[in-house]
């Protein structure tokens, strides 16, 4: 393996750990904000690594970055730029949840390739084990998908607006009194 694979294989990894702590985050209505910034940022390097890796054609690779990069896109505009706001927030929990998906596609079929165990049930990647374990994967991030997508977009109540102070008080502890 040359470093830049094995550079490329280490920020995917990155990308997918980070990732399901983000969606761990969806799920409870927590936006970590670190760990979304670095599942991002980790997520778009593992797409433009993987376009710099030596190949003579264009591959299925290729395409799957291509397709992660414009769900990068606009997730990052749902969180960033549209601040969540209105159906960004949907938007933003569905193209992250896919963006972690496609990467864990990818790394479903890098394991069908390089782990002797698994290449010997699925050779050429057609055989059931291989589509059986894509088709669970692919059905389990559609229920966790629905599922962040209900709880994420509820307000949480530590996040809810502070109370309003009456008139003539200066704080809340003001309030308390």
């Amino acid at each position: 393996m040359s470093i830049q694979v094995l550079i490329h294989v280490l920020i995917s990894l990155a990308g997918i750990f980070s990732g399901f702590i983000v969606l761990g985050g969806l799920l409870t209505a927590r936006p970590l904000e670190r760990w979304t910034g670095i599942f991002l940022a980790t997520t778009v390097a593992t797409s433009l690594t993987g376009f710099v890796l030596p190949a003579d054609r264009l591959l299925p690779s290729h395409i799957v970055g291509i397709i992660s990069m414009v769900v990068l896109a606009v997730a990052i505009y749902a969180r960033y730029s549209a601040r969540l706001a209105g159906g960004w927030r949907k938007t933003y929990v569905i193209t992250a949840t896919m963006a972690l998906y496609l990467n864990v596609f990818v790394l479903v079929v890098q394991g069908f390739l390089k782990v002797p165990a698994l290449k010997a049930l699925a050779p050429t990647q057609s055989e059931p084990p291989f589509a059986i374990t894509q088709g669970v994967v692919l059905l389990g991030f559609i229920v966790l998908t629905i599922l962040a997508t209900i709880r994420f977009r509820v307000q949480p109540a530590w996040a809810a607006p502070a109370r309003r102070v009456r008139p003539g008080l200066t704080s809340t502890q003001d309030v308390m009194r």
